[in-house]
């Protein structure tokens, strides 16, 4: 099959589908992109963090340090979450008791939970099997028209919060807040309340740095505005600021490329995954600022950001720092932002706090910022750029040489089965805008070759799609993995009614309506810049694109250096308003619904289960996905790059060989927890004492509630730990 598609791409680049029913053309270099090293990648920048004349961090280094102990600080979830629980093994989540959701994200399916595939009940308490994997199986599951013999709706993700009403946090020892708590509707175990899962499965935090924007359904903005993930979207967001004249105002804040940031406000305060309901960043401060960080939990005398200021020393690890929040705070960022006294602008607690007569003051009001920019310091250091693949040596054509014989082979079937389309550039993911922009500048090879290229240098793309001519965010795709209406991913909204997806805002500037457009980038976009043209300069109709029949015109941006140089018309804003007062059209299409962040491959063998559903276990098991062509002919799906892989499927040692090449993606320094992966320890959450017919024990925080049961997973120095983290399948009874 992969020869017949080479023998056609010619032809379809002159009728103007660059799309991708592609394949490879001989080359020197063989197919499409090069996969390429992560050493020495530019890390996006943030423009007025750090140094200038007025920055808003002055100490990197203390910076540093707050931000990995909040990460990992069981004080700061509710009921003792945090980041760190659902992040702990590989930057993922291995837990495998409590971890199934009823249904996706914004779905609008019951919140029912499925029977797993032997007929067994699941649900709340569950401990996940072997068998139950994956959720979507066929008796065929390497042929594309295999009957399917089972398919479940659940998702696998983390175990969060109890959640409940917030009333109030003490500000010493206590690790739970103050809470209204109750058993939950969905999750419960009889009359006993258990912990909720998140509706999706748990992403890598490591590389993260990278993404242009974060979460499955890019929610976390690449705009950090102090105060929420929303971005310029947030007309309330900002943060507040002491003048020079001794007053202070509340002053919006923009800073780009900070979608690590954006993602950090919004888990601590989410009700599934951390908070009670109705927590303000300004009560966690107040929590937390006179505390001593990780003051519950032994931290390595040898810990590479946290040893110093540790009690431990070898042989006597000691719990917390010889610190408070409040002095990192003072250390790392500039005292405008922390040293105004006065109070009475910036709010107070709820009437149920016993502090509700003590306003809050600013450092406790900017609280969220301190929080944000700390961790996405700390993330941005949990770069995994020393794999066997980093390691080797290239050749004149960019091509690695040093892999073992089957990992190289693996490398070329990679190429050739199209996974380097979107698994492309040095994070292997196209959803590193800023970073592959930069570098398909200065390493082309690894974004394609005369045969074919993938445009990475636009927030917007569009492309072929099974529901038609589809604009695409960048970044971001759609392969089956489930139906659209088991959760909408990239189409959902923010709480202001905007869309998240930047096609959809495309679709209204194209139709003129300026105002449908809330994220800066999408009005920069340029037509010639994205893979497939919108329109093209015709008499004659066309089902695809608009032509002169329709109405188009030139782009309003300059012309240098187009990716396509041919895609520099657009329709008309009248055409494109016609095109979408049209129910059933072929094009003017936006794939949004039904698509989700495209992840790195990097570390790939421990951070399962895989997909946004976590419905699969196991590498061999997405490789057999990919295999028959994926499980559902979704609108946005890519059928040139998801598609039947005859030579996989009758070819055992090709899949191995990819396989091996997949492995070679992961760090050593990931696999064995050394710097920058060291931690403190941590008690995580893991399910409750009984099983999912019955709870034996009640929690201590309230009787209607079951016990925890947890996983403890001890501190480790920057030299890491003796035995390697294992993939996720090998915890499964």
């Amino acid at each position: 099959m992969l020869n017949n598609i080479k023998k056609i791409i010619s032809t379809l680049i002159k009728i103007g589908f660059l799309t991708f029913f592609t394949g490879s053309l001989v080359q020197a270099d063989g197919f499409g992109p090069i996969p390429m090293t992560l050493k020495g990648a530019p890390v996006p920048n943030v423009p007025g963090l750090v140094g200038g004349a007025d920055p808003i961090i002055i100490n990197k280094n203390k910076a540093l340090i707050l931000g990995k102990a909040l990460f990992w600080d069981i004080n700061v979830g509710s009921d003792g979450i945090a980041c760190a629980s659902c992040h702990f093994h590989a930057g993922a989540d291995r837990r495998t008791k409590n971890q199934i959701a009823p249904i996706g994200r914004n779905s609008d399916l019951p919140r029912e939970f499925e029977l797993a595939s032997d007929g067994t009940l699941r649900g709340p308490n569950a401990i996940l099997k072997r068998s139950d994997f994956p959720f979507f199986q066929t008796d065929n599951p390497l042929n594309p028209t295999g009957t399917p013999i089972h398919n479940n709706d659940d998702v696998v993700s983390s175990s969060g919060t109890f959640g409940g009403e917030y009333r109030d946090a003490k500000s010493i020892a206590a690790t739970n807040d103050q809470c209204n708590r109750s058993s939950d509707p969905v999750f419960h175990v009889g009359a006993k309340g258990t912990r909720k899962v998140e509706p999706r499965n748990t992403p890598t935090v490591i590389n993260a740095v990278f993404n242009f924007r974060n979460f499955w359904d890019g929610r976390a903005n690449n705009i950090f505005n102090g105060s929420s993930p929303w971005g310029d979207r947030d007309p309330d967001a900002g943060v507040w600021v002491r003048n020079g004249d001794g007053t202070v105002a509340k002053e919006r804040l923009r800073l780009t490329n900070s979608a690590l940031a954006s993602l950090a406000v919004s888990p601590p305060l989410d009700d599934f995954e951390m908070s009670c309901h109705g927590r303000t960043f300004a009560d966690l401060g107040r929590k937390l600022l006179e505390r001593k960080p990780l003051e519950h939990q032994r931290v390595h005398w040898n810990d590479s950001v946290l040893g110093g200021l540790a009690h431990s020393t070898p042989n006597n690890l000691q719990k917390g720092l010889n610190t408070n929040y409040y002095q990192l705070i003072m250390e790392a960022f500039n005292p405008k932002y922390w040293d105004y006294n006065p109070t009475g602008q910036f709010g107070a607690p709820p009437p149920s706090s016993a502090t509700h007569g003590i306003p809050y003051s600013q450092v406790e009001a900017n609280f969220a910022m301190f929080f944000a920019l700390a961790i996405q310091m700390y993330q941005s250091t949990l770069i995994s750029d020393d794999s066997p693949f980093d390691r080797s040596a290239v050749d004149a054509h960019g091509m690695p040489i040093d892999l073992n014989a089957s990992a190289q082979r693996g490398m070329d079937i990679f190429r050739d089965s199209h996974c380097a389309l979107c698994h492309i550039g040095p994070n292997f993911t196209s959803s590193a805008v800023v970073t592959n922009g930069i570098l398909q500048k200065s390493n082309p090879h690894a974004f394609g070759n005369p045969a074919f290229r993938v445009s990475t240098t636009t927030v917007v793309t569009s492309l072929s799609l099974t529901g038609g001519m589809m604009f695409q965010d960048t970044g971001f795709s759609g392969t089956g993995v489930t139906p659209v209406r088991n959760d909408i991913g990239l189409g959902g909204t923010d709480p202001f009614g905007n869309p998240f997806s930047f096609s959809d805002q495309y679709l209204q500037l194209l139709a003129g309506n300026a105002s449908g457009v809330v994220d800066p980038y999408v009005a920069d976009v340029r037509p010639c810049d994205l893979d497939t043209s919108i329109a093209v300069e015709s008499d004659n109709p066309h089902a695809l694109l608009f032509t002169r029949v329709d109405g188009i015109q030139r782009q309003k941006q300059n012309t240098i250096n187009c990716f396509n140089p041919a895609g520099i018309f657009v329709p008309t804003t009248n055409a494109a308003l016609a095109e979408l007062g049209k129910p059933n059209r072929k094009r003017f299409l936006s794939a949004a619904k039904g698509s989700y962040k495209i992840p790195s491959l990097r570390n790939i063998d421990l951070t399962g289960p895989y997909m946004h559903n976590g419905g699969m276990a196991t590498l061999d098991e997405v490789l057999e996905f990919y295999t028959r062509g994926g499980n559902f002919a979704t609108p946005p799906k890519e059928f040139a790059k998801i598609f039947a892989l005859v030579d996989l499927r009758l070819t055992p040692q090709k899949r191995k060989d990819l396989l091996n090449f997949l492995k070679s993606l992961t760090d050593d320094r990931v696999r064995y927890e050394r710097a920058p992966f060291d931690h403190p320890e941590i008690r995580v959450p893991h399910g409750h004492v009984g099983d999912n017919s019955s709870i034996t024990k009640s929690s201590p925080m309230n009787t209607a509630l079951a016990a925890d049961q947890f996983l403890f997973i001890p501190a480790v120095g920057a030299e890491g730990r003796a035995k390697p983290l294992q993939p996720f399948d090998r915890f499964l009874q």
